[in-house]
Formats: structure tokens, C-alpha cells, sequence
């Protein structure tokens, strides 16, 4: 840290109670790591192919379905790897030959590049936007729709909808489960990392899957088509079945994760999480609009993230007030490093209380105020 930024020290009575606002990991909720601690006797180094273990996936499994309100024939799905890990997957489980792609930030183009990188598949259709906007799905002689809930790099969320036609609509919801409403009927396959809304730690990824996407699984894996065993989602969904996943998973992601999703369906389910998350995010753009150095990336108010707010800076370093943040215990709120912008990116996510994001744009207007 620079001289100026351990310099400034914020008065304690501006101070958020929790300082953790980062896009991912994410903070964790100290009742879940309570949970943690008080079953890890009995938990934590034990088989995941005992009951323990199973039980917390059945927990886990359970707890999406009523948290999505998933209709019959839908089932989760789980593995172990998180999303990035999911496209490679995906690769070989879900996309039969063709897929189209919808590539708006950093998160939503790398799908598109493992499919490109893919020798048996045709080349995808890729449909780009400039960040900070997102581009919409067109129908097209594809077997898949690759679409994107939430772009965690630009703070800029879409509205899931379903193109005409017949093919299988796959959405990387990984800044977006558990904090952001959305419609079974637009979507097969919504898939997830557990380390963002969902309070959790990383290394596994889920997916809310239909009877389409399923069917679609099924027949892939018991194809020719050559596919290592812990990329088959075939072999996925039959541990997942079991309430176990292919190989061993981070037992304490697994509780975390089960931990939230209970949490939230016992708060009020995604509805209640959603609005949670705009009290939030809209404190900040209001706060952002209302300041002259500073105003909300995304311009379109109708594609500007709940759960991930981006704020552009104007006439002070970004870097330098998020050093100063991070100086007085308030973490991770600097850009995402790819975009180049001079710029804040909070998370609001369900575990955030909106009282510390009060708290943390009060703190921004007096290190600005200090700098000026």
C-alpha cells in the first residue's frame, strides 16, 4: 500500500459493520461458518459417500429446487470444478454440434472460446456487445443458446428469454443464483458456482437442469463421443442422483452452500433475496448519480446488475480510494482488471446487509473528500 492510502483513517462510526464486498469469493455469512464449526466433528474428514455428507447434498439439492421453484422433471445437478470447469463440460455433455453464444464481458466470452477450441464442434455463433451493454439472442440453426444471467465483470444483468427454435438454452448464472429471479420456462440448463450469491466457498458447480437439457445429457454421454470421466456429465447426474458428486468434493462448500440456500428460502425465498439485493445496488447508483465524480457504468438503467454495481470515477484514482478502503478493513472493491476502467465494482449480494453499503459510499465521500 502507497503512504496515501494508509494516511487516511476513516472514523469508526462510519465504518460497515462487515467490509466485505467482493464480486467472488464472496463474504460468507458468520452463521454459516457457526454451522461449519459446530458439525465439523462429525463433518468435516469423513467419507463423502456416507449419509453425513450425502444428507448436506440431499439439503443442498432440495433447498434449489424450492428456491427456484423448479417444476417436476427438473433436477440439480452437481460436480466439482466450478463454472469454468461446467463450459468444459458443457462441451462435451450439452452442446450436440452448434451453438450460438452471447459474449457481453470477460465471463460470457471464455464459454465461447472453449467451444471455439472444441475439435468436434462446428464453429459458434458469437453475438458481441460493447461492455457495460448486453446483446440478445437471435434464432439460428443451433442445438444451443448460450446466454448469460449476470456478467460479473461489467455489472450488466439480461433478461433470460427464450429464442424460437428448438435448441436447448444453457445460462451461466454465476453471479446470479440465488440473488435474481428468473423463469424455468426460458431456460434448460442454469448453472452456477456457489461462491458469489450463494454465501459459499468455491470449487463446485451446480446446475438446475430440465428434462430437455437431461435427455440431452443422457443420450451424450452413452454416444461415442470420447469424453474424459470427470467431464461426463452423464456420470454427474447419476452421482448427483445418489446425493454425491463423481469425485470428492469441498465438504465445507457443500455445507456453506446448503447453509444460505436455507437462509434465504426461510427469509423469503428469491423473490425476498432479489429485493434485497436492489435496496442495495440501488443505494449505490442513486449515491452514484447524486455525486459529481462519480456515475454507474452501465448506462441503461434497465441492464444495470443488482448484485454487481460498477462505478466509474471521475478526478480520482479509483485504485487509490479502494487501497484506502482496504487499509480500514473494507475489501475488494476494485475494478475488474481486464476492463481498465477507473472504477468501483461492489457486490451486493444477498449476504450483504444494505446498512453497509450505506456505510461504504459514506466512507468513498470521505476519502474523496480527504484526496480533494
Amino acid at each position: 500500500m502507497t503512504a496515501t492510502e494508509t494516511s487516511i483513517s476513516l472514523p469508526a462510526d462510519l465504518l460497515p459493520k462487515d467490509g466485505r464486498f467482493g464480486s467472488g469469493p464472496s463474504k460468507v455469512r458468520p452463521e454459516a461458518v457457526h454451522a461449519l464449526s459446530s458439525l465439523a466433528q462429525d463433518y468435516l474428514g469423513t467419507s463423502h459417500r456416507q449419509a453425513t455428507v450425502k444428507d448436506q447434498v440431499a439439503r443442498l439439492r432440495t433447498g434449489l429446487m424450492n428456491l427456484f421453484d423448479l417444476p417436476d422433471g427438473w433436477e440439480i445437478v452437481l460436480g466439482n470444478g466450478g463454472t469454468t470447469l461446467f463450459w468444459d463440460a458443457a462441451s462435451f455433455g450439452l452442446i450436440e454440434y452448434a451453438s450460438q453464444h452471447l459474449a457481453f464481458g470477460e465471463f460470457s466470452s471464455k464459454f465461447a472460446k472453449v467451444v471455439q477450441a472444441a475439435p468436434h464442434l462446428a464453429e459458434p455463433q458469437i453475438i458481441s456487445s460493447e461492455p457495460g451493454t448486453h446483446p440478445f439472442p437471435v434464432e439460428a440453426d443451433v442445438d444451443s443458446y448460450a446466454l448469460t444471467h449476470n456478467e460479473t465483470s461489467t455489472g450488466v444483468s439480461a433478461t433470460l428469454s427464450r429464442p424460437s427454435g428448438e435448441g436447448l438454452v444453457l445460462v451461466d448464472a454465476t453471479s446470479a443464483a440465488g440473488a435474481m429471479v428468473w423463469e424455468s420456462s426460458e431456460v434448460d440448463c442454469y448453472y452456477f458456482a456457489p461462491q458469489k450469491a450463494l454465501a459459499s466457498d468455491g470449487g463446485l458447480w451446480l446446475a438446475a437442469c430440465s428434462p430437455r437439457a437431461i435427455e440431452r445429457i443422457e443420450r451424450l454421454s452413452y454416444e461415442d463421443r470420447w469424453v474424459p470421466p470427470s467431464l461426463d456429465l452423464g456420470n454427474a447426474l447419476s452421482s448427483s442422483r445418489q446425493n454425491q458428486t463423481y469425485n470428492t468434493p469441498g465438504l465445507a462448500t457443500v455445507l456453506l452452500a446448503a447453509e444460505m440456500v436455507e437462509w434465504i428460502n426461510e427469509s423469503g425465498g428469491l423473490r425476498w433475496a432479489e429485493a434485497r439485493c436492489r435496496e442495495s445496488s440501488d443505494a449505490i447508483y442513486r449515491w452514484a448519480q447524486n455525486n459529481s465524480f462519480a456515475e454507474p457504468f452501465v448506462t441503461d438503467a434497465s441492464q444495470r446488475s443488482p448484485v454487481v454495481c460498477t462505478i466509474d470515477i471521475e478526478g480520482v484514482d479509483a485504485d487509490t480510494i479502494s487501497g484506502v478502503l482496504r487499509a480500514n478493513g473494507i475489501l475488494d472493491t476494485e475494478s475488474y482488471r481486464k476492463l481498465g476502467r477507473n472504477q468501483l465494482r461492489i457486490a451486493t449480494f444477498p449476504a450483504i446487509d444494505p446498512e453497509d453499503v450505506h456505510a461504504l459510499c459514506s466512507c468513498v465521500d470521505y476519502i474523496v473528500e480527504a484526496l480533494s
